[in-house]
């Protein structure tokens, strides 16, 4: 067995699902967390705790959607053009078991996880936001 090679801290991130699902959430929560003034307005104008929740969390719900929808295709796209002409450039033949590796089922877990990563993660900092006082959230701007 020999040396096992140095991971850099990005390599570590890109090969842990788990890590890249807590990079997502929190910039989510930070989004969230930032709009805390603009929902504080709406709350001004009218809008109920639980309408407010329900507008932030659809709103990354929607967003997790789109980059899932985006991200999924873009990567497969990327994958079939990358991975290829790398084999070329070494001269090898890759076999089938790492040429062949999108499952439909695969595909749809990321696309889901992808929504309930934004969901999830808008949840509480929503509402936290909802339960603030127009004072509140006006003050911590």
């Amino acid at each position: 067995m020999g040396p096992r090679p140095c991971l850099t801290r990005t390599d570590r991130v890109e090969r842990n699902p788990s890590a890249r699902a807590w990079l997502v959430l929190n910039t989510v929560v930070l989004n969230t967390r930032d709009r805390r003034c603009d929902l504080g307005m709406l709350k001004s104008i009218g809008m109920t705790p639980r309408q407010v929740t329900v507008m932030v969390v659809t709103s990354m719900a929607l967003l997790g959607a789109v980059g899932s929808l985006l991200g999924v295709p873009l990567g497969i796209a990327g994958y079939d053009l990358v991975v290829p002409r790398m084999a070329e450039a070494v001269d090898i033949v890759l076999p089938a078991f790492m040429t062949d590796v999108w499952r439909a089922g695969t595909l749809t877990l990321l696309v889901l996880s992808g929504i309930a990563i934004g969901v999830l993660g808008a949840y509480i900092p929503a509402r936290g936001a909802a339960r603030l006082t127009v004072a509140e959230a006006s003050r911590n701007e």
